[in-house]
């Protein structure tokens, strides 16, 4: 069982210093480990502190092809972006798509929304998500948020779902499938039960493991979701970097 790629690691772009590496040491990382492929995936332009800035995507371009030929590690531009309004917006333009190989897609706070009744439903209510129990009606609103995005955008991997922001978990991933979207099984956090992993699998839902690196030696680091994947034997062929190398939206042709 090889690990071709990894397709959530942070870097410097993600401002603040939240990701502490550059794209060359990602990627010296990555090689060193054997991996084929990588993406550069930080924050989304609406994250109000991490968030990338658009006016750096052509140095972070430039960055990567520097990185690929120093390193050999092919080098994935994407970013992780954020859900902005409950109608299922996300922080990506369309001229962004043009500088994008990859674009992943998760719920975080601290985001500028669309709206400020998009901030009251989306950050504000999920704000205590790990103090007080979710209600249905919360639950139903971020789903049909996330539903709302999958079917909007071509959105190649959906990041820790239900990672403060608890959705109807199988809903979510039947219309993953449908789509094409892959099921991140995160390297630091799996926010879905193992009984709720099980069904997505055996309808058939496809996965990807990152290792959500913000540090460089922890690149390629995805033995939480390879942990699970064992105990529960999901089969390989439904974990798309695994022994292989997937393709996504872009490469598609979507």
């Amino acid at each position: 069982m090889l690990l071709f790629g990894d397709y959530h690691t942070h870097s410097t772009y993600s401002r603040h210093n939240h990701g502490k590496g550059s794209v060359l040491e990602n990627a010296a990382v990555a090689a060193e480990k054997g991996l084929k492929q990588i993406a550069i995936t930080d924050h989304g332009f609406n994250h109000e502190f991490f968030g990338i800035r658009r006016k750096n995507l052509p140095q972070l371009q430039e960055d990567i092809l520097n990185a690929k030929e120093i390193t050999g590690v092919d080098i994935l531009l994407g970013v992780e972006s954020n859900i902005i309004s409950v109608d299922g917006d996300i922080d990506v333009k369309e001229e962004d798509f043009a500088y994008l190989d990859i674009l992943l897609m998760g719920y975080h706070k601290m985001v500028t929304t669309s709206t400020f009744k998009d901030k009251m439903l989306l950050n504000w209510s999920n704000a205590f998500d790990k103090v007080f129990r979710p209600s249905k009606e919360r639950i139903n609103r971020n789903t049909t948020a996330f539903l709302k995005t999958i079917d909007k955008y071509p959105i190649d991997v959906i990041t820790h779902l239900n990672f403060g922001f608890q959705t109807d978990t199988i809903a979510v991933a039947k219309m993953a499938k449908q789509k094409g979207v892959l099921i991140e099984l995160n390297g630091k956090r799996i926010n879905f039960t193992e009984e709720e992993l099980q069904i997505m699998a055996s309808e058939g839902v496809k996965f990807i493991v990152n290792s959500d690196a913000h540090r460089p030696e922890r690149v390629g680091e995805v033995n939480n979701g390879m942990n699970l994947i064992y105990k529960l034997d999901i089969p390989l062929s439904q974990v798309v970097n695994i022994d292989k190398l997937p393709k996504f939206h872009k490469k598609r042709g979507i």
